[in-house]
């Protein structure tokens, strides 16, 4: 049965979804049928032709505001892994057709594909965050959070959230 939050988190990220499929529609390189109406948020991660698309394309401010709705990261965090400063972020949220440059966008999925995995390793958002900021002695005594800052922090992130899932503790 499914907890509240994971209804959520779940209706969350079938919106997300659809704004994800009006995005590739326009991507030039992706074909029609990669993004078939049985596409998840998951399946999204899995298929990194499309995620390429969605870099180089650029992701709108409005289909990140739905990501960040659902991811555990601060305004801070957020302004602090884009490399931006908050004032930045809320310029853009202003500007109706904005898009990221592909470098944050990036970034954007990576921590979105980050929390995903996440929410389904853990049983909620809130301990998952505090797995997030909590030292790992298998990520060096660092905290998982301060990893994500880099691409290859991101993927000892992801490494060590996999272990975590198949039930193997450092």
């Amino acid at each position: 049965m499914m907890s509240e939050e994971q209804k959520k988190y779940s209706a969350d990220s079938t919106g997300i979804v659809s704004e994800l499929r009006d995005l590739l529609s326009k991507v030039a390189n992706v074909k029609p049928e990669t993004i078939a109406e049985e596409l998840t948020y998951s399946a999204f991660f899995e298929n990194k032709m499309l995620i390429i698309g969605v870099i180089r394309q650029g992701l709108p401010y409005k289909l990140f505001s739905k990501i960040k709705d659902i991811t555990p990261f601060t305004e801070d965090d957020w302004a602090e892994y884009l490399n931006v400063s908050k004032k930045t972020l809320h310029r853009h949220s202003n500007e109706a057709d904005y898009f990221f440059k592909p470098i944050h966008t990036e970034k954007i999925i990576e921590l979105a594909e980050v929390t995903n995995l996440g929410k389904e390793v853990f049983d909620s958002t809130e301990q998952f965050y505090q797995w997030l900021n909590i030292p790992s002695y298998a990520l060096g005594n660092l905290k998982p959070a301060e990893l994500l800052k880099d691409s290859y922090g991101k993927e000892l992130v992801m490494g060590e959230l996999n272990r975590i899932d198949q039930g193997i503790f450092a």
